[in-house]
């Protein structure tokens, strides 16, 4: 078969059954095999950013990988900050980019992507874990599945592939293998690294268990499906379990030993066992300690006698902060291990259970998880987002997605709407860009189909990448679109406004309509404008056919539930 056909097989063959595109001339070929390929939905996108956006929420929701393709040149250009959102949350994504015909390189043609013009394979070689040109049709199985194993290993990366037209339209002779499941989820760890973590929690020689004993889980958890094994040996042992923002779901809110999200945006009972002073070992699981996920580094989160850090990526331990033990592995086989410690010594950790209940429950009982938590239930007009988060909450089902774009609204959503379970709350923590969330929905509900999915989206988001709502109505794609509609640009109008109204002006925005605009889209739309509208535009959104813009009309002058935050980077600027 053609090299395209080749190609859209293998990643059928690997369980991909979506394609997300904008079409070109450099990538022409591909459309007949699109069209027929079983197994393979394509989705066209209003942009290459929506596609790559799309790609990325399809990995995230699937547990496999995103596949983009789109033109060389402009179309490269387009995806760029597609791939290094992707890369900065290691999400696997395939972004495969068309190239003028080999024996015209450098001849002035039409978006020349070669290396002798534009040359997109160096263009987005910095945003991928590989990037590469595919110049000879007979290496095409060799070259899909070098970037295919790089795209998987630990840590996850998007990857590039670059094909030239007179590549596309040859005949690949060889048959693709599928790649062993392994590939998606390694299950190996330091097994000698986990006994020295046993050695810690049960010394030798009679010396008591540490009982202060805290979990921190990242975003690794949910990526190597260790959310089972996380809840049994947190139930096992009585440990209180915080998550980062990425990881958010990956170990229940409402349950008993949660103390919810710990960095930006974080919960109070995380933010105060955490930085009191008082832990004695920490585990770390599946999280490189970034910058938003530790309050700039803060060292009072370093626990008094072990910090313990699991990771897939050998170059995470160890990076942010000195780790007594640095374990290289897998989350889930490193929990499963744990399990295994042997009964003598699992019997002599657990006779600590009662104090460490005794300890969260000291935590809870001090006061609210979220900070100003009446918030939740405000009257006020124009609405508040807390309201929104709850009320949002209430009408989704406990398994349902949502996917939480940048700005203002994610810190009320990250600190205000609770998630249950993995792969039900999405975010770009890393790089952060706005509009990815309104793309991001319509991957996640592709690899989704039978959840019920939110976009929480703002105005300034709309007005990036709002014209992917067309998308979804173009496919009947039921996302139900929140747009936190404040006339601002959150963020920047909060610090702004602190040097003035001429500053806070820049970021002020126009009132937008934007359920008129979804209906200009094809969706349905909704105007809420009191709090008592809310529940029933919500509750319409999502039980309507297509997707459905729900413009909610909040306040923008309500503080974001970042105090402990914004306090630690204060400390942080000044020290530095």
């Amino acid at each position: 078969m053609r090299a395209t056909g080749y190609l859209l097989s293998s990643l059928a063959a690997e369980g991909v059954d979506h394609v997300f595109l904008v079409p070109g001339g450099l990538v022409d070929p591909f459309l007949p095999d699109l069209a027929s390929m079983p197994g393979l939905t394509p989705i066209v996108a209003a942009h290459e950013s929506g596609a790559g956006f799309m790609a990325d929420g399809y990995a995230r929701a699937s547990g496999r990988f995103g596949a983009c393709l789109a033109t060389g040149g402009s179309g490269a250009t387009n995806l760029v900050t597609a791939a290094a959102t992707a890369g900065a949350d290691a999400s696997p994504v395939l972004f495969v980019t068309g190239q003028g015909p080999t024996d015209r390189d450098g001849c002035g043609g039409v978006k020349d992507s070669s290396s002798a013009r534009y040359n997109d394979v160096a263009l987005l070689a910095p945003v991928t874990a590989a990037s590469l040109a595919v110049e000879n049709p007979h290496r095409t199985p060799q070259h899909l599945r070098a970037c295919l194993t790089k795209m998987l290993a630990g840590p996850k990366a998007p990857v590039h592939v670059s094909l030239p037209l007179d590549v596309q339209r040859a005949e690949v002779a060889a048959a693709w293998e599928p790649l062993d499941e392994s590939v998606y989820r390694p299950r190996f760890v330091d097994g000698a690294a986990v006994e020295r973590l046993w050695r810690i929690l049960v010394p030798e020689g009679g010396c008591g268990s540490p009982t202060r004993v805290a979990i921190l889980a990242g975003a690794g958890v949910e990526k190597s499906g260790a959310t089972e094994a996380l809840t049994a040996f947190a139930e096992q042992f009585e440990i209180p379990v915080a998550t980062t923002l990425r990881a958010k779901g990956v170990f229940p809110e409402d349950h008993r030993l949660s103390l919810g999200v710990f960095g930006y945006a974080g919960h109070r009972h995380a933010i105060e066992m955490l930085l009191s002073g008082a832990v004695e070992v920490l585990i770390v699981l599946g999280s490189g300690l970034s910058q938003r996920d530790t309050f700039f580094w803060d060292t009072r989160m370093l626990p008094c006698q072990a910090l313990v850090q699991v990771d897939v990526d050998p170059t995470a331990v160890g990076r942010t902060f000195h780790t007594q033990v640095p374990i290289v592995g897998d989350c889930r086989a490193a929990l499963s291990l744990m399990l295994e410690g042997g009964s003598a010594r699992i019997m002599r950790f657990r006779a600590g259970n009662e104090a460490r209940a005794a300890w969260i429950r000291g935590v809870r009982q001090s006061g609210p998880a979220c900070y100003d938590p009446g918030q939740t239930q405000s009257g006020a007009v124009p609405l508040h987002p807390a309201r929104v988060a709850t009320d949002l909450r209430q009408v989704l089902p406990r398994d349902g997605a949502v996917v939480v774009d940048s700005g203002a609204h994610r810190a009320f959503f990250a600190h205000y709407f609770k998630a249950y379970g993995p792969r039900t709350y999405f975010t770009a923590a890393g790089l952060g860009p706005m509009g990815w969330a309104i793309g991001a929905a319509i991957g996640v509900k592709a690899a989704l189909p039978g959840r019920s999915v939110a976009c929480v989206t703002g105005d300034g988001c709309m007005l990036m990448h709002g014209m992917e709502v067309a998308t979804a109505a173009r496919y009947g794609l039921p996302v139900l679109y929140v747009v936190i509609n404040n006339g601002a640009l959150g963020n920047v109008w909060l610090r702004a406004r602190q040097a003035g109204a001429a500053a806070a002006a820049l970021g002020e925005l126009p009132q937008h309509d934007f359920a008129a605009f979804g209906r200009a889209m094809g969706a349905r739309g909704i105007t809420v404008t009191t709090p008592g509208e809310l529940l029933p535009a919500l509750t319409e959104g999502l039980a309507g056919d297509g997707p459905c813009v729900v413009d909610v009309r909040c306040g923008r002058e309500y503080p974001t539930p970042v105090t402990p935050y914004e306090t630690a980077k204060k400390e942080w600027v000044d020290k530095a």
